[in-house]
């Protein structure tokens, strides 16, 4: 099957269902995005997995199955979104035996499927069909808008703006030891804004 891949273009706050996060994929190539709606859970694992230098002191579930799946000689080898029923996407996790070359296929949420393919760097695809049932052409603006993911947005706040770099520091180690992973993203946008104005 001649299968499409997707980049993850951000997470936002869902404008439909309240306390939910809406998951924005994109197809480069034609540029039609999917929109899918993620708990805030699975917005947290996948964001914590996009940063990749954020650490928790104990590790989340999506971190435990990495390793597990890593301690067993597997790889994470690509995650399809195949179908779409009622609104709601169907994935399927592929992982390969490094040893034996064995391929294993599991059924998966796709906000589980997506947080497990950020760790492990692996291709997002769905088909063609999928991608015609849900997929949306955004306008440019909505585009802009629908990019800045979550972290970005609470970034911009002023409370952090007049907090010095050594303190934003010491609030990051503390949001990580407290486990409060939506702060500790929006510090970590912020050191992140100012380290790009000094280079």
């Amino acid at each position: 099957m001649d299968y499409k891949q997707l980049i993850i273009r951000g997470i936002s706050y869902s404008q439909t269902q309240s306390g939910a996060y809406a998951l924005l994929l994109e197809h480069e190539e034609t540029h039609i995005k999917l929109p899918v709606v993620i708990g805030n859970f699975e917005a947290q694992s996948i964001s914590l997995g996009l940063e990749k230098d954020i650490h928790p002191p104990r590790p989340l579930t999506h971190d435990l199955f990495t390793k597990f799946i890593v301690s067993a000689n597997y790889e994470l080898v690509s995650v399809i979104i195949y179908q779409i029923v009622d609104g709601v996407f169907f994935s399927n996790i592929n992982f390969k035996n490094k040893a034996t070359e064995e391929e294993l296929i599991l059924d998966a949420r796709t906000s589980d499927a997506v947080a497990m393919a950020v760790r492990f760097d692996a291709p997002i695809f769905t088909t063609q069909q999928v991608l015609n049932e849900a997929g949306i052409l955004l306008e440019l603006e909505e585009v802009a808008k629908e990019e800045q993911s979550f972290s970005e947005t609470v970034s911009t706040e002023d409370n952090l703006r007049s907090v010095s770099m050594e303190e934003l520091q010491k609030l990051l180690d503390e949001a990580v030891k407290e486990e409060d992973y939506d702060t500790a993203l929006e510090i970590q946008e912020e050191i992140k804004r100012r380290k790009k104005k000094i280079d």
